[in-house]
C-alpha cells in the first residue's frame, strides 16, 4: 500500500543508498483505493489506478519480493514469506516496517465465504471494485442500491458518502428511477456532513435516502436483504462494508492490541509497543486519526526518518508534524476537501490537531482539478 511503498522509498533516499531495502508485497502491483469510487460511476478504470513497483526497483535500488508474509520472528529478526509455487523464504532484517492495512470483521454479518465475495465491500480496490461496477451496470432502472457503513474507525471516513454520490451520479444519468439507500451505523455522517447533505439534496433530490444509527441485525445474501434496528431493506445491489481491524499479519504476529483490532505505536518513530525492532504504519495504527492514503504516506516519512536515525545512532525528531487531506467527488467533476494539520504533543504522547481543519465551502470544479492533482502527487511520491 501507500505506507509501505513510501517507507521503502524514503528509507532508501534518507539513508543515502547505504541501507539495503527490501519491499515485500503479496501483489505485483498497487491498486489505488483513492479515486476508486469513480470507477463505479464509469469515470475511471481500474487500469488507470494500477501501478507497479518498477520505479522503486530501477530508480531507487529497492529489492522487490512478491509473496505473503506469514510470520514475524522478532527475536531472530526475520520474516517468513510464502510465495506462490516456491518454498517459504526467510528474510533477515535490522529494522522491520509493517504496513498491514485492514482486514474485515464479518462476525456481525455471519455468512458463507462465497456470499462474502458475491456481496462486495469494494473497500480494497481491485476485483471487488470491478464486481460492484458490474452489479451496478446490471441493476434495473428503478432498482435499489444499498450501502452499509460500519461504525468508526474504518478506512477513509468520507469514502462511503462519496461512494453514495458516485453511484447516485451514475443512476441519475443512466437509471433515473433508481435510488440509493445509505445505512450508516454511525449516529451522523462522519466527515464533511453538511457538504454531503447539501450535495444529496441539490444534485440528487429524492434519490439518496440516508438512515443514521442503522445497526445491522441480519443479512440475507440470497435476497440482498438487510435487517436493521429500524427496518428491513431489500436491494438489487448490496454494498456491505464490514467493521474493520488491522490486517491478518498484525493479529498473527501479536502486533495488534488485546482487542485484536489495531496496533499501538510510539508516534515519534512508529515503533511497535509490542514487538522490538518492528515499526507499524498506515491504516493498522491505533492513532485516533483518519485512516487514509495521505495519512499513511505522511506516517511513512516520519517512520523512515526515525528508522534511518536509529540505524545511525542519531536522535529522533522530537516534534514530527504532518497534514492530512481528503478530497471527495460529488459528481463527475466537482469535489470538496478537508485538510488538518497534526503535530506531536509530548504531554499526550500522540499526534494532535493543531487547529480546526480547513473544509471547502462547497464542491467546485477547481477542487475537482485539485483532487486529480493530489492523486497524481501521492502516486508519484509513493511509487515514483
Amino acid at each position: 500500500g501507500f505506507g509501505g511503498a513510501t517507507a521503502a522509498k524514503y528509507v532508501r533516499i534518507l539513508g543515502g543508498g547505504d541501507i539495503d531495502v527490501t519491499l515485500v508485497d503479496q501483489h505485483a502491483a498497487l491498486v489505488s483505493c483513492p479515486v476508486s469510487n469513480r470507477v463505479l460511476a464509469g469515470e475511471k478504470t481500474l487500469e488507470q489506478l494500477t501501478f507497479g513497483y518498477d520505479a522503486l526497483r530501477q530508480a531507487h535500488g529497492i529489492r522487490f519480493v512478491q509473496g505473503r508474509v506469514t510470520a514475524i520472528d522478532a527475536e531472530r529478526r526475520r520474516i517468513v514469506v510464502a510465495g506462490s509455487g516456491r518454498p517459504d523464504e526467510r528474510l533477515p532484517y535490522d529494522r522491520l516496517i509493517v504496513a498491514p492495512g485492514i482486514d474485515f470483521i464479518y462476525d456481525a454479518y455471519p455468512m458463507p465465504a462465497r456470499a462474502q465475495r458475491q456481496i462486495p465491500h469494494a473497500w480494497k480496490a481491485g476485483p471487488q471494485t470491478r464486481l460492484l461496477r458490474q452489479q451496478l451496470l446490471a441493476m434495473p432502472n428503478g432498482g435499489v442500491f444499498t450501502i452499509v457503513i460500519p461504525p468508526q474507525p474504518y478506512r477513509c471516513p468520507p469514502a462511503p458518502y462519496e461512494r453514495a454520490c458516485q453511484v447516485a451520479f451514475y443512476l441519475k444519468t443512466h437509471k433515473p428511477r433508481s435510488k440509493v439507500v445509505v445505512l450508516d451505523a454511525n449516529p451522523v455522517i462522519t466527515s464533511k456532513r453538511i457538504l454531503f447533505e447539501r450535495a444529496w439534496r441539490d444534485l440528487y433530490p429524492g434519490m439518496v435516502e440516508y438512515v443514521p444509527g442503522s445497526e445491522v441485525r441480519q443479512v440475507e445474501p440470497a435476497t440482498k436483504t438487510v435487517r436493521t434496528v429500524f427496518d428491513t431493506v431489500r436491494s438489487d445491489v448490496l454494498n456491505l462494508v464490514p467493521p474493520q481491524r488491522a490486517g491478518r499479519i498484525a493479529l498473527d504476529s501479536g502486533l495488534a492490541d488485546a482487542e485484536g483490532r489495531w496496533c499501538e505505536v510510539d508516534f515519534l518513530s512508529y515503533a511497535s509497543k509490542r514487538l522490538p525492532g518492528v515499526h507499524v504504519i498506515g491504516d493498522a495504527v491505533d492513532s485516533g486519526l483518519p485512516k487514509s492514503a495521505h495519512m499513511a504516506n505522511a506516517q511513512a516519512k516520519v517512520c523512515a526518518r526515525a528508522v534511518v536515525a536509529l540505524m545511525r545512532g542519531e536522535a529522533l525528531d522530537p516534534a514530527p508534524a504532518f497534514d492530512n487531506t481528503c478530497y471527495s467527488f460529488v459528481d463527475d467533476r466537482q469535489a470538496m476537501r478537508i485538510s488538518t494539520l497534526y503535530r506531536y504533543d509530548p504531554a499526550k504522547a500522540s499526534m494532535e490537531a493543531v487547529a480546526a481543519g480547513i473544509l471547502s465551502d462547497h464542491p467546485s470544479l477547481q477542487e475537482g482539478r485539485d483532487a486529480d492533482a493530489w492523486a497524481r502527487r501521492v502516486w508519484t511520491d509513493a511509487l515514483g
